[in-house]
């Protein structure tokens, strides 16, 4: 029996799907995080991928959001999306378990193909994830949902983040040092995987309350081809605004990568400790999730479009501001939650607008398409790091002097090209019909 969608907020299904992001997002940023620190400067691994590593370990994590998100999409238009979630987290109890022998190992190269696979699995689950929340609450609550849920996500990538120091120094622990990789205190490098295991299987349980939903009769076979998938849903979303609206929540993407990717140098800017670089970390996170939640309920039953160019305007100055600042670590925290708040601002009305304007039968397959646009621009963002920091000798600090450029210079032309919708969010209605 399907459950009609819901007149309240936090109703059992949407609570359980809350509950299962938050685990899955601190899964997805300790098995990040711990590897990212371990091949930054100074870290265990640092000599293998050189400096700014942690750019190709952001191409790890996004290459499968490319690869599959359109097959994911497509299998999310067929499948009772609560289906596809506890498969999901049944796929991420198996991953977890290949981590923990891949970090006993203490094996860079294996703990790279862990952390794809667990890509590809947080791809399978990322449109049915969002795709249900329309099919779970009622059109009005579309703007505190998201707001809800990327507080939640962004509070698992803070936790996630700040376990991730404490436990890369737990583990680094079972090292000799940076130069030499042989283990002298192995019992330390059980840790992550460990950890890994039990909060996938915490992170079980609460998908097995999300309701029944409904799945869709789709004429045309799943095609299994990567791209292909991606050239028909791009033409069908620019038939609407819904393409624009794409783009621009992919761009938002774009700039969080590349302040991911380089606040982890901050550690030599600033002299502090891998759990204080951390803190940094924690303080985007926090404040984004903040702006979320701040943005739904500014929003109240409606989609508000006229937080999107308020949330671009201060994602700028704060970026820009960064790059301006004296290294200070309280200066630097301030100015990255501010811009954290209103990248809040930015993401939540675009996040709801993608939403609003796809038919229901075919959500799954643009969520999908507009997912794996997120992480061509975070490829995008990834390389850009490497570009600014390994061939050009930017400064981390100064990176951000060109994160404010590109926010001001794509945002801008994105939101021209929008500019009726940010007035009338109706406008950009799909045309397709929706199937009984």
């Amino acid at each position: 029996m399907f459950v009609p969608r819901s007149n309240r907020l936090l109703n059992r299904g949407f609570c359980a799907l809350l509950i299962t992001q938050f685990f899955g997002a601190i899964n997805d940023s300790v098995l990040k995080q711990v590897i990212i620190l371990a091949v930054a400067s100074g870290g265990v691994w640092a000599n293998q991928l050189g400096e700014g590593g942690q750019a190709y370990v952001a191409l790890c994590l996004t290459i499968p959001f490319i690869l599959f998100s359109g097959i994911a999409g497509q299998i999310a238009d067929r499948i009772s999306k609560n289906r596809i979630t506890v498969l999901a987290k049944i796929a991420e109890v198996g991953i977890a378990a290949l981590a923990l022998g891949a970090f006993f190992a203490g094996n860079l190269w294996a703990c790279l193909v862990v952390m794809v696979l667990l890509a590809t699995q947080s791809a399978f689950f990322g449109p049915a994830k969002y795709g249900m929340i329309p099919e779970l609450l009622a059109e009005k609550h579309l703007s505190k949902a998201n707001g809800s849920i990327n507080m939640f996500t962004n509070l698992a990538v803070i936790g996630g983040t700040l376990a991730a120091g404490k436990v890369y120094t737990h583990y680094s622990s079972g090292f000799q040092s940076s130069e030499s990789e042989a283990p002298i205190n192995p019992e330390m490098l059980w840790v992550p995987g460990v950890i890994l295991v039990i909060i996938a299987m915490i992170g079980l349980l609460p998908s097995l309350f999300i309701p029944k939903l409904k799945s869709f009769d789709q004429p045309q076979p799943i095609d299994f081809n990567p791209f292909r998938p991606y050239a028909q849903a791009l033409k069908d979303m620019a038939q609407s605004h819904l393409l624009l609206v794409a783009l621009a929540w992919s761009f938002f993407y774009l700039l969080g990568m590349m302040a991911l990717l380089v606040l982890p140098d901050f550690s030599t800017l600033l002299q502090i400790s891998p759990e204080m670089n951390n803190n940094l970390l924690g303080v985007l996170g926090i404040t984004i999730g903040l702006g979320s939640v701040i943005a739904g309920f500014i929003s109240g039953k409606h989609i508000e479009p006229r937080l999107i160019p308020v949330g671009a305007l201060g994602m700028t100055l704060f970026f820009i501001l960064l790059g301006l600042a004296p290294l200070n670590f309280w200066t630097v925290a301030l100015l990255l939650g501010a811009a954290g708040l209103f990248g809040g601002f930015y993401i939540v009305p675009l996040q709801s607008l993608l939403q609003h304007l796809s038919p229901p039968d075919e959500r799954g397959r643009f969520l999908g398409t507009a997912n794996a646009l997120s992480f061509v621009f975070s490829s995008i963002g990834a390389l850009l790091v490497r570009l600014f920091r390994n061939d050009m000798g930017i400064p981390a600090n100064k990176v951000f002097l060109a994160i404010g450029a590109l926010a001001i210079l794509g945002s801008g032309v994105l939101l021209w090209k929008i500019r009726a919708l940010l007035v009338d969010p109706s406008l950009g209605k799909s045309t397709s019909k929706e199937k009984s």
